[in-house]
């Protein structure tokens, strides 16, 4: 099992390393507002692992994969909501310009809600479930027991999510830092996460026609 568990951590980083709407949001959510504001953003897409992969272990990642209009309801939420987010950025005003976060914080950076948009972006994508439905029968051994084993790979999926996250937070935080006396690149920053959401969102509402 130990070998397997490596394995799975070999391809669970390399997955979660790659760019995406939560690590995009990770680091917008740590340019905007510093890292401990992007810490509630962390634990949403990390609490989404769990769901997603318990979804999985419990048969509900196949009813997705084999419901075709349950399907396509997650797929064009999944496109509303990251259109919807990068409609949002675009209309921003940016940063703070003294490169400290506000006092108070605003409503869209209050701890609630940056939890909230990571983790409805991640379980409104159907994507992940067709992803670990894929993926983690591999690493399940039939002679030992499967609760545990689905326990330990989302455990280890969801650190390694959270850990690559907070170093796309903190590299938010340092460009924030850096565009400190920039109101223009603050803006720029949220023109480019914006256009980059809408284009998730664009690639996702496409995403279907390639599978027929």
């Amino acid at each position: 099992m130990n070998d397997s568990l490596a394995l799975f951590a070999a391809a669970a980083f390399v997955t979660v390393a790659s760019p995406g709407p939560t690590s995009l949001l990770a680091l917008n959510n740590g340019a905007r507002w510093g890292l401990r504001a992007a810490l509630p953003g962390i634990a949403g897409a990390a609490l989404s692992d769990l769901v997603l992969i318990a979804a999985v272990a419990l048969g509900l990642g196949a009813l997705v994969a084999t419901t075709p209009w349950l399907l396509e309801a997650l797929r064009w939420a999944g496109v509303g909501f990251l259109a919807w987010l990068g409609l949002q950025l675009l209309r921003s005003p940016g940063s703070p310009q003294d490169g400290a976060p506000p006092a108070t914080p605003p409503p869209a950076a209050r701890p609630a809600r940056v939890l909230l948009r990571s983790f409805s972006v991640a379980v409104s994508n159907p994507k992940g479930y067709l992803f670990f439905l894929a993926l983690l029968p591999a690493f399940i051994q039939p002679q030992a027991p499967a609760l545990a084993q689905y326990l330990g790979l989302a455990i280890t999926f969801a650190v390694i999510d959270a850990a690559v996250l907070l170093v796309y937070a903190g590299a938010g935080a340092l460009v924030a830092a850096r565009l400190s006396h920039s109101a223009q690149g603050a803006r720029w920053l949220d023109r480019i996460s914006g256009l980059a959401l809408i284009g998730m969102a664009a690639a996702l509402a496409l995403w279907q026609r390639s599978t027929h």
